[in-house]
């Protein structure tokens, strides 16, 4: 189809809808703009039909990382809106600014339907892949608009109606677009007034967050043209230095208060903004009622209501990692550099419902890590429940973590139970060894973290949670979602925030470790050396063994080599199959479980042993990976086994 050919229907279509001497509707514009942008620059055809770009999980989380703090804030956003729009059918995208969806919720009963349309993580919604579109168009307009079913260029998405509105950052670049599509729609243009509307609300809540958060340091102005919602719903933000620069806006105050498009808003003096000097801003703090703190913006043009919050005061005596970490958070660390990095970052989330993934080695104190957020956290006097996803039968895992009622299934309990995430209501679910969860309950644990509400066995009304849930796991969940071993939306999920520990042998701060566990007990010198030696492989759990064991044996100080376990220091005793260590099993590596339970003897609790994992989940691994134990013959003996 050649360009007189797309003029030509695009006048057709014009004359049919607004008839010979009507101007389009400037979105409508937009959308034909964008039409002939992708004939011309981006070569694309409009009868194509192709699947969606989705990214691989390794090029989406580059994506995800650029903008790791603005998704925290943003997160909430999201959640209030599809709570709002959930009901009627519609998805909720966050992209980036180049449209790759990096945050999204959705019904996963439609899961494979959103999946083919891209209305789901990692889509490529940018116009140079996917034409006309929401996302796309917005981008390159910078405006909210509703691209509608055949408005479309991409054949492929003429069923859906998408509704999308950008957002800014405080210095007046796109840095994201918040949308929300629908499936299909049986309903006019029209319909999508009230939604476009809702978007372009929460795209400005989300834009407000991350211009406060990023300037919680400054000057904060907040105007607006009625005193009655000043403090409520301010129209413009700035941000202002000492000086009575402005250092940061949001776009309603770049639209409404630059007045020149030549003269940028940033780093205009207070004094050419408004008619007051700015060492009278302190009048306008709120210790007076807002109606009488009005402005009059430079020229007597317009007048607004102000309210000014100056910048916190840092005390003299506290440095700011000292006013940030919280006690209970910076005990985790006796001066390790990468530890110390990921404890500054958590202390930031403490309170924030985002969930956390934390990884790391078996015995590398992840679940202590986890109660330290719990007691930093304003959720400490709720209660902290752990859950070991891989010791619990999994016949007993739903019952165990929704609840049941009294004689739902076989065998159950004539009073019911009332399950672990309804008793964690209020603190904090710890979900350790989240990758054993099964396939199944995985799913039925993402409906609990999007809903916020869990159904127990045999119930047919929910009951409404409050939990803030950190999961943690050795296992790579990464290459095991890539395998399907683990669902991709509730890794996306969980992984709010992930926080990586480092092994023992590879933090620096080792020696202060020991010390801090020894509780004033004193190593000789030589039995300080051959610990520092030692490569941890069962990291602090084993430590904490090790040490206990010496203070026990070491009646009198200083504790002596001859004091510390046998075999501490020399060589580690070779698991039955060869990975040089007691680790867990790489993801995917069968042939290495199938040849350690050979070696074995098929004896599951040796291997279990070895390879530091419960034996529930050892068999969990066997299942995945299709291993079958042979019949043990009557002389005692096994046979071969067999992976099917």
């Amino acid at each position: 189809m050649n360009t007189s050919q797309h003029e030509h229907i695009a006048q057709v279509v014009h004359v049919a809808t607004y008839g010979t001497n009507a101007a389009a509707p400037r979105h409508e514009q937009l959308i034909r703009d964008s039409w002939f942008r992708c004939v011309h620059e981006h070569q694309l055809d409009p009868t194509r039909m192709q699947e969606a770009i989705i990214l691989p999980h390794t090029r989406l989380r580059e994506h995800q990382d650029q903008m790791e703090a603005f998704l925290h804030i943003a997160r909430h956003g999201l959640e209030s809106l599809y709570a709002k729009v959930a009901g009627l059918g519609y998805v909720v995208l966050l992209t980036d600014a180049k449209g790759v969806t990096v945050d999204f919720l959705g019904d996963l009963v439609f899961e494979p339907s959103l999946r083919k349309a891209g209305l789901y993580l990692g889509a490529d919604w940018s116009e140079q892949h996917a034409g006309t579109c929401g996302v796309g168009t917005c981008i390159n307009t910078g405006q909210a608009l509703t691209v509608h079913l055949d408005d479309h260029f991409d054949a492929t998405h003429i069923p859906l109606t998408c509704t999308s509105a950008p957002v800014y950052d405080s210095r007046g670049q796109l840095s994201a677009v918040l949308d929300i599509s629908q499936l299909s729609s049986a309903q006019p243009k029209a319909s999508q007034h009230l939604a476009l509307q809702l978007v372009q609300m929460y795209a400005h809540d989300i834009e407000n967050a991350a211009f406060l958060y990023r300037h919680r340091r400054d000057w904060i102005l907040r105007l607006s043209s009625a005193p009655q919602f000043l403090d409520v719903q301010p129209e413009y933000l700035l941000a202002l230095d000492t000086q009575g620069r402005v250092v940061g806006h949001n776009r309603r105050a770049q639209l409404g208060l630059q007045t020149d498009p030549m003269q940028p808003l940033l780093g205009t003096r207070f004094e050419r903004l408004f008619e007051l000097p700015f060492a009278d801003l302190g009048r306008y703090v709120q210790t007076r009622p807002s109606d009488q703190r009005a402005v009059l913006h430079a020229g007597g043009r317009q007048l607004l209501f102000l309210s000014a919050t100056p910048p916190p005061k840092q005390p003299a005596s506290q440095s700011l990692r000292e006013t940030a970490v919280p006690p209970a958070l910076a005990a985790l660390s006796a001066g390790d550099p990468s530890l110390d990095r990921q404890i500054e970052r958590v202390a930031r989330l403490v309170n924030s419902p985002i969930s956390l993934l934390i990884t790391g080695e078996t015995g590398s104190g992840k679940e202590y890590f986890a109660k330290a957020v719990h007691a930093s956290s304003e959720r400490r006097q709720r209660p902290f429940v752990a859950v070991n996803c891989a010791a619990i039968p999994e016949t007993l895992i739903e019952s165990e973590l929704f609840g049941h009622l009294p004689g739902s299934f076989s065998g159950a309990s004539p009073k019911g139970k009332r399950g672990l995430i309804p008793e964690a209501d209020g603190g904090t679910l710890f979900l350790d060894e989240i990758g054993d969860m099964p396939l199944a309950l995985q799913a039925r644990l993402l409906r609990v973290l999007s809903e916020r509400e869990v159904l127990p066995v045999g119930a047919t009304r929910a009951v409404p949670v409050n939990v803030r849930v950190i999961a943690a796991t050795h296992a790579p969940l990464e290459t095991w979602v890539r395998a399907g071993r683990f669902r991709d939306d509730l890794y996306y999920r969980l992984n709010g925030a992930h926080i990586t520990l480092p092994p023992l042998r590879e933090r620096s701060d080792l020696s202060a470790m020991i010390d801090r566990l020894l509780q004033g007990r004193t190593l000789a010198p030589e039995a300080r050396q051959r610990l520092l030696q030692h490569r941890w492989p069962g990291n602090l759990r084993e430590l904490r063994n090790v040490l206990d064991y010496a203070s026990s044996m070491g009646r009198h100080d200083p504790i002596g080599l001859e004091d510390l376990p046998e075999l501490l220091g020399s060589e580690v005793i070779k698991p039955v199959v060869s990975l040089g260590t007691a680790q867990p099993l790489p993801a995917g590596d069968d042939a290495a479980l199938l040849h350690a339970l050979r070696q074995a003897q098929w004896n599951v609790s040796a291997v279990a042993r070895e390879l530091k994992l419960s034996r529930m989940t050892l068999y969990r691994r066997m299942k995945r990976s299709g291993i079958v134990a042979p019949h043990r013959q009557a002389d005692g003996s096994v046979g071969d086994g067999a992976s099917l």
